[in-house]
């Protein structure tokens, strides 16, 4: 009998999962990401342009809208790892996507529904700014439930049981960011050009097509996709352990810890999951393991009263994972200024390539993505090789270790868009051009900081995806990789909540503050050394963090 399962699931393995899977996943990725990066990009002059608002205004919507569309993957992570499978809660929340894709670029469009212009500024009726945020915050809800999803399903094909399996997940997580990147580019150079130069109806209806073209990308690929069964509610296990301990607050944990209560089948009770082996922190918790006589009522365990021990290490798994999230917020705020800070400043430089080509400052978030489409190969294909004969760890470096160097680089990143502002304002004193648009600078001084951010995504982002994959208790996958995804929306709050605080506190007394409508006249650099101090200051923590972290240990296959 054990002999015929085992060659059902070799069969399943020949037949699917693995790259042949997931060409289908990435493809729709890289045309998801052209769709979300085409319309978000160039957001801030959008909000700016056709809806009049001014920088502050238009950078603190941007942020908050972006910070929502990583708020909202909680949702869909949660129905995705509860009860509708990753597979299904895509293809579901798809469709809200495609309304709210739909409406935006009508909003944009159509006579009535977009701004009124003449030469001089758009008048935006009441009535038409609501129908462009109803659109944005339909697109935030969809993509909450593709972003948790999609980079789970991906590793879903490949199994951790099998070693060449094994390795190729880890790539797979480098080709997944570089796909995304690639849709990146396409959006932040043609999308942008096209809605700076041709229209805003054309800039979003392309993106509209591309969410369309993703859509078929991932339904054609249903007969080689491997799912993963949902497990129930991750949020009542969670509960269940808390109450369990609470009411044996009192009661004693043995010293030998194999005593504590666990199913006797190979498999975990947990649809989906593996056993988890126990580990030696928050010991607290493992009190809802400990056999009492008042745990059976009726004859019948009560999860309530008592607990598996993989059930206990499922929220040890999570409470784990939380300080190494909270130290990637100041990182996704760093991150964030590449659709608002960058811009506004990239809006006061020459922006000329030759005579009679202007670059949109927006567009020069491609030396990011060309950034990351290099680095991402080379990571996979020079610097893992050469440092796995180093450290002797099959990726080269530990996922906290990778995380850690894209921190660093990031305060690099900060210090050099500080020294180029302070150099343009130095050449603004020095040739009085405070009231000139277009100081005579060229916009490509800003490639350098661009750069460093897209070295720093693949080290922090694509180290982060994987490590809230791997750490992350099988069946509540989706809701760790939505976990790691908030960080980029409090890292937009808390771009949102500075913006607000520095603006408030820099203009009293009728200054113009570090951040005026006249960027000539301000100190953006101010701004960007507080940044660096933040980051410097968060990678110190991180440190402490990483040293104190312990991995998980998963044992048997996942259902």
């Amino acid at each position: 009998m054990g002999r015929w399962i085992s060659k059902e699931i070799q069969l399943i393995r020949k037949k699917t999962g693995n790259w042949k899977a997931c060409r289908f996943i990435l493809g729709n990725e890289c045309c998801e990401r052209l769709a979300y990066y085409g319309m978000s990009t160039n957001l801030v002059n959008y909000l700016g342009d056709r809806l009049n608002q001014g920088n502050v205004a238009a950078s603190n919507n941007v942020t908050n809208w972006s910070g929502t569309c990583y708020v909202t993957p909680l949702i869909g992570a949660f129905l995705a790892d509860s009860y509708l499978g990753r597979y299904w809660t895509i293809a579901s929340f798809v469709i809200i996507y495609i309304i709210g894709m739909t409406l935006l670029t009508l909003s944009a469009s159509v006579t009535g529904l977009k701004p009124s212009c003449d030469k001089d500024s758009c008048h935006p009726t009441t009535g038409q700014t609501a129908a462009c945020f109803v659109a944005l915050y339909m697109i935030a809800l969809g993509t909450g439930g593709i972003k948790p999803c999609v980079s789970s399903f991906g590793a879903d094909q490949f199994d951790e049981t099998d070693e060449t399996e094994r390795k190729r997940k880890s790539s797979f997580f480098n080709w997944f960011y570089l796909s995304i990147n690639i849709g990146a580019l396409v959006a932040s150079s043609v999308l942008v050009w096209i809605q700076m130069n041709v229209g805003w109806g054309w800039g979003f209806g392309v993106p509209a097509v591309a969410m369309a073209v993703a859509v078929v990308f991932f339904f054609l690929g249903s007969k080689l996709y491997r799912l993963q069964k949902p497990g129930g509610s991750p949020i009542t296990r969670i509960v269940q352990v808390i109450v369990a301990s609470i009411r044996k607050s009192n009661v004693q944990v043995p010293a030998d810890k194999s005593l504590l209560y666990e199913t006797v089948e190979e498999e975990s009770q947990i649809q989906g999951s593996r056993k988890l082996e126990y580990t030696n922190k928050f010991k607290f918790f493992d009190k809802a393991a400990v056999k009492t006589q008042d745990d059976n009522i009726k004859g019948l365990t009560s999860p309530w009263r008592l607990c598996t021990v993989t059930q206990v290490e499922e929220l040890k798994s999570i409470v784990r994972l939380l300080p190494v999230w909270a130290s990637g917020i100041v990182f996704s705020t760093v991150y964030s200024q590449m659709s608002t800070m960058f811009v506004l400043q990239g809006n006061t430089m020459d922006q000329h390539m030759g005579p009679h080509f202007q670059i949109p400052s927006a567009s020069l978030s491609l030396f990011d993505t060309l950034s990351v489409i290099f680095w991402a190969p080379v990571y996979d294909r020079i610097i893992v090789p050469y440092a796995r004969k180093f450290t002797g760890h099959e990726r080269g470096f530990t996922q906290l270790q990778r995380m850690g160097i894209g921190l660093f680089i990031s305060i690099v990143s900060m210090i050099t868009a500080g020294i180029l502002e302070v150099v343009r304002l130095n050449f603004v004193r020095k040739n009085n051009y405070y009231d000139l648009k277009y100081i005579p600078m060229s916009i490509f001084w800003q490639v350098p900081q661009y750069f460093l951010i897209g070295c720093a995504e693949v080290f922090t982002f694509i180290g982060q995806l994987e490590f809230f994959y791997d750490q992350a208790p099988d069946a509540m996958r989706s809701l760790c990789s939505a976990l790691s995804l908030t960080t980029v929306a409090l890292g937009n709050y808390l771009s949102t909540m500075l913006v607000t605080i520095v603006t408030k506190t820099t203009t009293r007394g009728g200054k113009l503050g570090w951040i005026p409508d006249n960027m000539n006249r301000g100190h953006l650099d101010y701004f960007y050394w507080l940044l660096a101090i933040l980051s410097f200051l968060n990678f110190i923590v991180y440190l402490w963090i990483s040293k104190w972290f312990t991995y998980k240990k998963a044992t048997g296959n996942p259902q």
